[in-house]
C-alpha cells in the first residue's frame, strides 16, 4: 500500500490511485451514509489542487499501518479523526494540511 516514495491503492477493478508522499498537501476522511452494507469511511490523500490523490477505504489491507504513519505528520488533528470515525452521514473532515 505504501513505501518511502508513495501511497498506492489497488482498486478491485485493477486500476490504482497513487500519490507521492512529497505531493500530499491534505489528509482527510470522507464519510458516507452507506455503511455498514458498503464501505463508508475513506482516507483521502490529496495534492494542493485536489486534482491528484488517493482514496483508501478504511477496510483495505494495511490501513492501520498507514494511519499510524499519517498520524505522525506534524500537526495531524486526531480530534478530527475521532469525529470522522463517529460520523454516519455524508461528510468530509480535514485532519492535516501541509503548512
Amino acid at each position: 500500500m505504501f513505501d518511502d516514495r508513495e501511497v498506492r491503492f489497488q482498486k478491485p477493478d485493477g486500476t490504482s490511485d497513487s500519490i507521492a508522499w512529497g505531493d500530499i498537501a491534505e489528509v482527510g476522511v470522507l464519510t458516507t451514509d452507506e455503511g455498514p452494507i458498503q464501505e463508508d469511511v475513506f482516507f483521502m490523500l490529496l495534492d494542493r489542487e485536489h486534482k491528484r490523490g488517493c482514496a483508501i477505504p478504511q477496510g483495505a489491507a494495511g490501513t492501520d499501518v498507514l494511519l499510524t504513519r499519517l498520524q505522525a505528520l506534524p500537526g495531524f488533528d486526531n480530534a478530527k479523526l475521532i469525529e470522522a470515525m463517529g460520523c454516519t452521514s455524508n461528510n468530509r473532515f480535514v485532519c492535516w494540511r501541509r503548512a
